[in-house]
């Protein structure tokens, strides 16, 4: 009897252990008196908006939380950290933010879409492109993942059937390559395919515009993909590439101090829409980019944003089904579910 009895409190302990210490790890994070928010941001548009968050955070300007917050490059990176508990709130893509909810379980809640359309049509070779009509015929250089998902739709929204009647190719992993091989012109030595059409995000098309130019090569931004998704749906801000998610563990331990963080967040957007020369100094100041003159000139047309609630609700839904449309697995393989998003 002794020995089953010793067998059942050791399973018992075997059980308990591991939730002491989950809530242990939500429970235990301040530093005199103050709840510690951990913060993922990407560089890069997607993490412009917590620029002044982070400046003020940097001088403890806040007086119930400290938060400490990591820009990262990669978006898997942060994905990883969200599914393993190492983040609370993190910036992501809106694709991958749709996925991580659905491989976890429903682990995360989205908070707030920060980034809108930021993706533009250029070229380097003086081609005229009034229309996707134009495009007929052409290849387009793009970032995998979101930018080529967007273009194909549009394409074929527009009567373009890719593979068909347009190219969209991927050759370049990195964006980063893309940009250089765009800046050097449409052909350079060494035999290199031809890269005359392209699109890239904010500020990637500012920076490039510049290496280009020093390069005497001439970029032309013919077509704002943002407006042209808005025409096909029919209004604006239908286009939402970037959000902010919320580990639903960290949710539920600390409501308050998420809501709190939304209203500290919400006002650094603003201030990065209405004070572009001070926002970009401080976003060249905390790693979100590497220049502040290009970011200041990129900012109005990164289209940075604060959307929550139902009007997020809304736009994350629109955008989401037309992605599944395109690429069931690139949402995580199917559109998830009212637990996804965050509601007062």
């Amino acid at each position: 009897m002794k020995l089953r009895l010793l067998a059942l409190l050791t399973a018992l302990l075997l059980i308990l252990l591991p939730l002491a210490s989950c809530k242990k790890q939500e429970m235990e994070t301040t530093v005199d008196g103050k709840q510690t928010v951990r913060i993922y941001s990407l560089n890069g548009t997607t993490g412009f908006g917590m620029a002044k968050l982070m400046e003020d955070a940097a001088n403890d300007a806040f007086e119930k939380e400290t938060y400490t917050v990591t820009v990262k490059t990669d978006p898997v990176e942060v994905r990883t950290a969200l599914v393993n508990g190492d983040v609370d709130i993190a910036a992501l893509p809106t694709n991958l933010a749709s996925t991580v909810y659905n491989v976890s379980d429903g682990a995360i809640k989205i908070l707030a879409v920060n980034t809108l359309g930021c993706l533009y049509l250029l070229t380097n070779d003086g081609t005229e492109i009034r229309s996707f009509a134009d495009l007929a015929g052409k290849t387009v250089y793009a970032p995998a993942q979101n930018p080529t998902m967007i273009l194909k739709h549009l394409c074929e929204a527009n009567g373009l059937t890719v593979g068909t009647d347009v190219s969209i190719k991927n050759d370049y992993a990195e964006a980063a390559a893309l940009q250089a091989r765009f800046a050097q012109g449409a052909t350079v030595a060494g035999g290199e395919d031809t890269v005359s059409v392209v699109v890239l995000p904010e500020p990637a098309v500012t920076a490039v515009t510049a290496a280009a130019k020093g390069n005497d090569v001439t970029v032309t931004n013919l077509m704002d993909l943002t407006a042209e998704w808005d025409k096909l749906e029919g209004h604006a801000g239908t286009l939402v590439q970037g959000c902010v998610v919320v580990r639903k563990a960290f949710l539920e331990a600390h409501p308050e101090t998420v809501e709190r963080f939304l209203t500290a967040y919400k006002s650094s957007v603003e201030y990065v829409n209405t004070n572009t020369a001070e926002a970009a100094q401080l976003i060249e100041k905390h790693g979100l980019f590497a220049k502040a003159a290009v970011a200041e000139k990129a900012i109005p047309k990164c289209n940075i944003a604060y959307l929550d609630g139902a009007e997020m609700k809304q736009a994350m839904t629109a955008y989401l089904t037309v992605l599944q449309g395109i690429n069931a697995n690139a949402i995580g393989g199917k559109l998830p579910d009212d637990g996804f998003y965050y509601q007062k």
